[in-house]
């Protein structure tokens, strides 16, 4: 009957119990634990990767924050930032670039908004200054070169156009074997606690 329609459901139920409202995500309902097992169980590259199993946006997390670290001497906070750089995928979901320039500027609000909202969550900055925000990009680049070389079927000069060179970066600095969801999010929610800890002891 017109007129008795429910509104659509804005809101995702997380496994921790929590119910994050997409339009207007509160820093209350975001957890670590939702954002380990989201992200370690979404596909980079739309799944189209070697292996038996798909390399995670948890494990492509964990290779730019690595990367930071061999780029810059990086403050606990910044390891932080680069670590959670895709968090917001743990609700949105990896879309790959070419999908995201179809979809447009509702899908970057979006994604902005649960940005801040876990940003606020951990005590980091809402918005990240330009010159982190393009520290951390300069890296997710690196990462998707070495991505792209040894998991997704791309020659090199093919990445290098889509990419950049790695400048700076060797092969042998980083880990691109994709593991087990399980074990992915493991390594995620390690990596989370050991800089939180330095995050801890640098506040004193």
């Amino acid at each position: 009957m017109a007129g008795t329609d429910k509104a659509a459901r804005a809101w995702q139920r997380m496994l921790s119990g929590r119910r994050l409202d997409l339009l207007d995500p509160s820093p209350l309902d975001v957890e670590i634990s939702d954002i380990a097992q989201g992200l370690a169980r979404v596909a980079r590259w739309n799944g189209q990767t070697r292996g038996d199993h798909a390399f995670s946006v948890a494990q492509h997390s964990l290779v730019v924050e690595a990367i930071i670290g061999h780029l810059t001497s990086a403050s606990p906070e910044l390891m932080q930032l680069a670590l959670l750089h895709d968090a917001p995928e743990y609700v949105i979901g990896d879309m790959i670039s070419p999908f995201k320039s179809v979809v447009g500027g509702g899908y970057k609000a979006v994604e902005a908004r649960l940005e801040a909202a876990i940003h606020i969550r951990f005590g980091l900055p809402p918005a990240l200054p330009k010159t982190t925000k393009a520290l951390i990009k300069r890296a997710d680049r690196i990462a998707a070169y070495f991505e792209a070389t040894e998991l997704a079927g791309f020659a090199d000069a093919e990445a290098r156009a889509f990419f950049g060179p790695p400048r700076g970066i060797s092969r042998e600095m980083i880990d691109v074997a994709p593991r087990p969801a399980a074990e992915a999010e493991k390594l995620f929610l390690d990596r989370f606690d050991v800089i939180e800890a330095a995050r801890r002891t640098e506040r004193g």
